[in-house]
């Protein structure tokens, strides 16, 4: 007998990074909508140890100038500069630990954040969008920080990038997972 259809399970299945987005993306009701229920993934304490900051328009430009002023070389930054432009929407990922927490150490406060966003992903796919998500050295960026309004003692992971596919169904079929290699049962049982 074959199991019904399961939308969640075929949203995990078909999700997969884009780099070309276009638009649409969600406005600020669908995001929120979304925010808050990837905001159910797992998080010890419910500390929600995460922030984002909606990059849209021209200040996704005013992004990429910050960007480039980053950059370590002119043809660095002229690239650094364009990236935001990528997609219609931007959504940094700040990274927002409480220090010395009695019961949840930092690593699980950053597994929440990483897994809140994978989630926000995933919703993002299974209502029409596309995302996928970027780093790289300008994280690090004091001037990019400070446009972002990064604080001391936050991290900025990056940014989701959203938007619509470029190409609709030009999605790029994974071979399933070897599971014998990453999964090991210990099972008295034999089974």
């Amino acid at each position: 007998m074959t199991p019904p259809p399961n939308p969640v399970l075929e949203a995990v299945l078909s999700r997969r990074s884009t780099p070309r987005l276009t638009e649409p993306a969600p406005g600020r009701h669908d995001l929120e909508r979304l925010v808050q229920a990837a905001a159910t993934a797992p998080d010890h304490g419910r500390l929600r140890p995460w922030r984002l900051i909606a990059v849209t328009g021209d200040e996704r430009a005013r992004l990429g100038d910050v960007l480039g002023e980053a950059a370590a070389a002119p043809e660095q930054a002229r690239r650094a500069a364009a990236k935001p432009l990528r997609a219609p929407l931007l959504l940094s990922i700040v990274h927002c630990p409480v220090s010395d927490h009695p019961k949840v150490p930092g690593w699980e406060q950053l597994a929440a954040t990483t897994g809140m966003v994978t989630t926000l992903s995933l919703l993002l796919h299974s209502h029409g969008w596309a995302s996928i998500w970027r780093t790289g050295a300008a994280i690090q960026a004091p001037q990019v920080r400070k446009y972002l309004g990064v604080i001391e003692g936050e991290q900025l992971l990056g940014w989701l990038y959203v938007g619509t596919r470029c190409s609709p169904g030009t999605c790029v079929e994974r071979p399933l997972l070897d599971t014998t290699a990453k999964v090991t049962w210990l099972d008295t049982a034999g089974g």
